[in-house]
């Protein structure tokens, strides 16, 4: 063809819009997808059970908190454990209970819930790092650390993850956890699992801190993971309420039930139980509900009284 001024303007218009379709392609390939969970509408199906809380009877090499005149279970087996137990057939699984992450226990780990009947819900992983230390390189381990926990996710089944921030000295820092999360963020979104930061730590992540962290971040798969009962370690039971309020707008598949929190000074309070279960039907929250007793109570006894106390009001 002849490549005269008439030609060479038509050329180069079709280059142009083949660049400006190949563009938008590579965004919306590129963009973070919604997660794919479905959640039950059912009220017992949305409660599950922490196996932190159950720790006095999980047996696992880093875990020093077993009372040893109690049998103990291996952690793959706690999924049908609460199903016997309390008619329960979601569990969190605590990342320092786990026997073993090889492959082959992995495995074991999902038949064992297949089995039973029972389904892993979150996994609460407490991590050695920090999304906001102050050294890169410390960072960049947490990225890491944090896709590793991701990956036992799937090996389990588990739709989710809580993440951790407070194994670190320096004060928060906003923009350190934003830029680290974000390559956690689309790692998760490639592997469907969601990624929760908790109100877990009254200094290095208070409440109002993840919300801005998460709204920071602004990724599908980046969530909040509001804990009943954490934020009153500051003692102030009106600040407790307002974290929770602030946090289950940005929640997506766990939250943490208490039905007591200590303070700092080791006082016992009182969880308003029934104020956050509102803070959350405001929310529209329609993710699970995990068990999380930690007072002074024998554990099943306590355990069976808090799912009641939750199914009234769910």
């Amino acid at each position: 063809m002849r490549m005269n001024r008439r030609n060479f303007l038509r050329a180069v218009s079709a280059a142009c819009a083949t660049e400006t379709i190949a563009e938008d392609f590579s965004r919306f390939v590129a963009a973070p997808q919604v997660p794919h969970i479905s959640f039950p509408i059912e009220p017992r199906s949305r409660i599950g059970i922490s196996a932190w809380a159950f720790r006095s009877v999980i047996d696992a090499p880093l875990n020093d908190e077993r009372d040893p005149r109690l049998n103990a279970m291996d952690m793959k087996d706690f999924g049908a454990y609460v199903r016997e137990e309390f008619n329960v057939v979601n569990i969190e699984p605590y990342n320092r209970y786990f026997r073993s992450l090889e492959p082959a226990y992995l495995e074991q780990f999902r038949h064992a819930l297949d089995k039973g009947g029972s389904h892993a819900v979150n996994i609460a992983a407490d991590m050695d790092t920090s999304y906001f230390d102050a050294d890169a390189a410390t960072r960049a381990k947490s990225v890491a650390e944090a896709k590793k926990w991701i990956d036992v996710a799937v090996a389990v089944g588990s739709p989710s993850v809580r993440t951790s921030m407070s194994s670190v000295k320096n004060p928060p820092n906003l923009d350190l956890a934003a830029e680290s999360l974000k390559p956690v963020a689309d790692y998760a979104a490639s592997k469907n699992v969601v990624v929760h930061l908790e109100n877990d730590n009254i200094v290095y992540e208070d409440a109002f801190f993840v919300e801005k962290l998460v709204r920071k971040v602004n990724h599908p798969y980046v969530h909040a993971l509001p804990d009943f009962g954490n934020s009153y370690g500051t003692g102030d039971a009106a600040f407790a309420a307002r974290a929770v309020k602030a946090l289950f707008p940005l929640a997506y598949a766990i939250s943490h039930v208490k039905p007591t929190s200590t303070t700092a000074q080791g006082k016992e309070m009182q969880v308003d139980l029934a104020a956050n279960f509102a803070a959350a039907k405001a929310a529209n929250y329609k993710g699970y509900f995990s068990m999380e007793y930690e007072g002074k109570e024998e554990i099943h006894a306590a355990t069976a009284k808090l799912i009641d106390q939750s199914l009234k009001l769910i």
